[in-house]
């Protein structure tokens, strides 16, 4: 006897929840309950009772104080900005490059594509621990022979400053992650149908008019994608100015929030941790919806 369409379709339930379940389970474990413990101590603060001379540390109740400290705390707040800063310069110019060294890489004229897709590459596949250090060498007036360079060419280089800082970091992270969106530009490239280049060849078009008119609006869903992952990465911006602030001393403690929440845990105020962390993921969403939301105003246009 066939089954019938309801015990056919349960059938199919089943199995869809079968394959489902892994990534719901690891999706709960490893994003849901981080995030559920992480509200839980933004509303408790951790104290000790006894004067704190051997006395049990407990969690106490505070409600919505974590979130008042962090959104009244002018390095916080500043922190913001200085993220705000190093976006706008570090963005547009990492976009910009990667995606006029994919359309060169695509052109007709190009040659070694696959050696210079790799070389161009080879940056990202360093730590950024190691890039770090790397960069905070060259940016050392005396042992770099790049400084030198600058210095006896008449250009001044003052990591010292917050301007220097913020170049200094933005060139460090550009220079890191460039090739890893040249990858990903060059392979949409590929997707853009022949015979459209093909006619627009046919039209009179050069190959410069072909990639800024044909080319590149037809990958828009990529580079809007490759805006996206910057914007949430440069945000949570840790590691490179963790290390180069050795060098640049305008680099405090609270130079970015990720800084700022790290500092926070080192002083063991979990809860202000955990407020400033979901603080900093609510911008994290909000920046992300922007970028969607603009992207699909342009797409429009």
């Amino acid at each position: 006897m066939p089954p019938t369409r309801s015990g056919l379709a349960r059938r199919q339930y089943g199995v869809a929840a079968l394959f489902t379940a892994p990534f719901f389970l690891l999706f709960f474990a490893f994003t849901l309950a981080p995030i559920g413990y992480g509200a839980w101590l933004s509303l408790h603060r951790e104290q000790t009772s006894g004067l704190g001379l051997g006395g049990e540390p407990e969690q106490v109740f505070v409600g919505l104080d974590n979130f008042t400290r962090a959104l009244t705390d002018t390095q916080f707040l500043g922190s913001f900005v200085t993220v705000g800063v190093y976006c706008l310069v570090y963005i547009p110019v990492m976009i910009g490059i990667a995606l006029l060294l994919a359309l060169l890489l695509d052109s007709a004229y190009a040659r070694a594509k696959r050696f210079f897709q790799l070389a161009l590459y080879l940056p990202n596949i360093v730590p950024g621990l190691i890039a770090a250090m790397i960069w905070t060498y060259l940016y050392t007036p005396g042992l770099s022979p790049i400084i030198d360079v600058l210095e006896q060419a008449g250009i001044p280089f003052n990591l010292g400053s917050d301007a220097g800082a913020v170049g200094a970091v933005a060139n460090l992270t550009t220079w890191m992650h460039t090739g890893y969106n040249v990858i990903i530009f060059f392979a949409a490239l590929q997707a853009v149908p022949r015979e459209v280049i093909e006619a627009s060849t046919v039209d009179g078009a050069g190959q410069i008019r072909i990639a800024w008119s044909v080319k590149a609006p037809m990958i828009r869903g990529a580079v809007v994608l490759a805006v996206l992952f910057t914007v949430i990465g440069a945000m949570q911006l840790f590691t490179e100015p963790f290390i180069v602030r050795d060098a640049a001393t305008t680099i405090d403690q609270a130079w970015t929030p990720s800084l700022y929440i790290y500092q926070l845990t080192k002083a063991y105020d979990m809860g202000g941790a955990a407020a400033a962390s979901l603080i900093l993921t609510v911008v994290l969403a909000v920046a992300s919806f922007l970028v969607t939301r603009f992207s699909k105003k342009g797409a429009a246009l």
